[in-house]
C-alpha cells in the first residue's frame, strides 16, 4: 500500500505507520542538504590538483569552485518559486537528477572549460536541491517539531561543509581528483530514491495552476546577483575598476528587478513580502551573520598559521573545530527551538555568536589554540541555534504555495552573506594587520588583524540583535500566507 507520505490518496494512518516514512522522508531531505553543501567544500582543496592536471593557472581553476556558487547565488530563489508552481516534489526529483548527472559530467570532464560548464549545472541541481529542501519540512513533520527538522539540515549542511576538504584530501591521494565529484552519484541515486518513495507528492496550491512563472524577473534577479558575487569575488582582493562597474551593473539589475516586479501579474517575489517586518529582519540577519561566519574561514587559515606557527595539517585539525561543533549542536538546537520557542533563541543564539567574536578579538596569542578553539566553538554553536530558531521562525507561518520561494530567499540571503563576508571581512583583516599582502605579514601583525575583524564581527551581531529586538512580533504575518497571486 502507497504510504500518504508518499503521495497516496488512502486514508490517513497513524502516527506507528507514518513515523517510518517521515524518517526516510527527513533522510532523503537531509542527503539532498549533504550533497548540495559537499559540492561547495569539496572541489577547493582539489584546486591546486586541478591546475597541474589541466596545465591551467590557479585564476582558471577559481571558476570550478565560482561556477558552483555562481548558479546557487543566481538561481536559488527562481527555482524555489518554480516548486510553487509545478510541485516541489517533481521540481526536487529533477533536481537530484540533475545533481547527480552533471556530477558524472564533471568526473569524465577531459577539459577545464567542460569541467567548468558541468560545475555550473551540478550548481543549478545543488540550487533546486538547497531551495526545496526546508520547503519540504513543513509537509514532512508535525508543526512542533519543525525545529528540530531544522536542525537536522543544518547539521547536515554543517558536516558536508565540514566532511569537504578532508573526504578530498583522501579521494585525490588514493583514486584521483575525479572521485572527488564521481562520489556524489551513489549518494545522488540514493537521494532521489529516497525522495521519490517518501515525499509528500504535493506541494502546489490551489492557485498556481493559473500562475505563470516570471521569465523575466527570473533573468533580472540572476543577472543582478551574478553581477554582485562577481564584483565580491574578483580582483584577487583588490576592488578595481571592474568591480566598480560589476557592483553599480548589480544595482541597476536590482532596480529594474524591482521595478519589473511591481507590475508583473505573477511576480517571481512580491514585493508586499518585504513590508513584513518579521520576514525582512530574518533575511537581514541570516545575511549579517553569515557575513561574520565567514570571517571564520577567511581569517582562521592565515591566523593559526603565521600567528600560531602551526603547520598546514595542524591548521586543517583545528579548523575542522567549528563545522564540528555546528554538527554536534543543530539538532539539540532544534529541539531547544521546539520547546523554548523561535523568538528567545534567536536572541539566545545571536548573544552566543556575539559572545564568541568577543572572545576572538579579546585572546591574547599566548592562549594558543586553546584561545582559538574555545571562543570558535561557542560562535559556532551559537550560530546553529540562531540557523534553526530563523530558519524556523520564517518557515512556519508560510503558506504552501509561497513555501519554494521564501525558502530560495532565506539560502540567498546566507549565500549573499558568505559571498559579503569573504570580501569584505577579508579586506577589514587586511587593513587591520596594515599589510598589502597578508601571506607574507608577521605574526604579531596577523594576531592584531584577527582580533580587530572579529571585533568588527561582533559589532555587526550587535546590529542583528538590535533588528531582532525592534522587528520580532508574535502578530500574524498575512503576507506570507497562501493565497492567489496578485494579478
Amino acid at each position: 500500500m502507497k504510504s500518504p507520505v508518499a503521495g497516496g490518496n488512502e486514508a490517513p494512518t497513524g502516527p506507528a505507520e507514518r513515523a517510518p516514512s517521515v524518517r526516510w522522508a527527513l533522510a532523503g531531505l537531509s542527503l539532498s542538504m549533504l550533497l548540495s553543501s559537499l559540492g561547495i567544500s569539496v572541489a577547493n582543496v582539489a584546486l591546486p590538483t586541478l591546475a597541474q592536471a589541466f596545465t591551467a593557472s590557479f585564476q582558471a581553476v577559481q571558476w570550478i569552485v565560482l561556477a558552483y556558487l555562481l548558479a546557487i547565488t543566481t538561481m536559488v530563489v527562481s527555482v524555489g518559486r518554480l516548486g510553487d508552481i509545478v510541485g516541489r516534489r517533481r521540481l526536487l526529483l529533477a533536481g537530484i537528477l540533475l545533481f547527480t548527472a552533471a556530477s558524472v559530467l564533471c568526473g569524465v570532464a577531459p577539459s577545464l572549460w567542460t569541467l567548468i560548464a558541468a560545475r555550473a549545472v551540478q550548481g543549478l541541481g545543488a540550487a533546486v536541491m538547497m531551495a526545496l529542501t526546508m520547503a519540504f519540512v513543513g509537509e514532512t513533520v508535525p508543526k512542533d517539531r519543525t525545529g528540530s527538522a531544522m536542525g537536522l539540515l543544518g547539521t547536515m549542511s554543517a558536516i558536508g561543509t565540514a566532511l569537504g576538504p578532508s573526504l578530498g584530501g583522501l579521494l585525490i591521494s588514493g583514486l584521483g581528483w575525479r572521485a572527488i565529484f564521481l562520489v556524489n552519484v551513489p549518494l545522488g541515486v540514493l537521494a532521489l530514491v529516497l525522495a521519490r518513495r517518501h515525499l509528500p507528492a504535493g506541494g502546489r496550491g490551489p492557485e498556481t495552476g493559473r500562475v505563470r512563472f516570471d521569465r523575466v524577473g527570473t533573468l533580472l534577479l540572476a543577472l543582478a546577483l551574478g553581477a554582485y558575487a562577481l564584483a565580491m569575488t574578483t580582483g584577487n582582493g583588490a576592488f578595481g575598476p571592474l568591480n566598480t562597474v560589476l557592483l553599480l551593473a548589480a544595482v541597476a539589475g536590482a532596480g529594474l528587478f524591482v521595478l519589473v516586479e511591481t507590475r508583473t501579474a505573477s511576480p517571481l517575489i512580491r514585493p508586499a513580502m518585504f513590508r513584513d517586518p518579521a520576514l525582512s529582519a530574518s533575511l537581514a540577519m541570516n545575511a549579517l551573520v553569515s557575513t561574520v561566519m565567514m570571517a571564520t574561514l577567511v581569517v582562521g587559515p592565515f591566523y593559526l598559521s603565521r600567528a600560531l606557527g602551526l603547520g598546514a595539517a595542524a591548521v586543517g585539525l583545528v579548523m575542522s573545530a567549528g563545522p564540528l561543533v555546528s554538527a554536534l549542536t543543530g539538532v539539540p538546537a532544534g529541539r531547544v527551538v521546539d520547546r523554548l520557542g523561535t523568538r528567545r533563541m534567536t536572541v539566545a543564539g545571536l548573544t552566543g555568536t556575539a559572545a564568541g567574536c568577543l572572545g576572538l578579538s579579546a585572546a591574547p596569542s599566548a592562549f594558543g589554540v586553546f584561545g582559538y578553539v574555545v571562543p570558535i566553538a561557542v560562535t559556532t554553536a551559537g550560530y546553529a541555534l540562531f540557523q534553526a530558531a530563523n530558519n524556523t521562525a520564517v518557515m512556519a507561518d508560510v503558506g504552501p504555495d509561497r513555501r519554494g520561494v521564501v525558502s530560495g530567499m532565506l539560502t540567498l540571503s546566507r549565500n549573499l552573506g558568505l559571498v559579503t563576508g569573504a570580501s569584505v571581512m577579508g579586506a577589514v583583516f587586511a587593513l587591520a594587520s596594515a599589510t598589502t599582502d597578508i601571506t607574507t605579514a608577521g605574526p604579531e601583525a596577523v594576531a592584531t588583524g584577527m582580533r580587530t575583524t572579529f571585533a568588527v564581527a561582533a559589532v555587526v551581531i550587535v546590529v542583528a540583535l538590535v533588528i531582532s529586538t525592534l522587528s520580532r512580533s508574535p502578530s500574524a504575518r498575512p503576507s506570507l500566507q497562501a493565497g492567489p497571486a496578485p494579478r
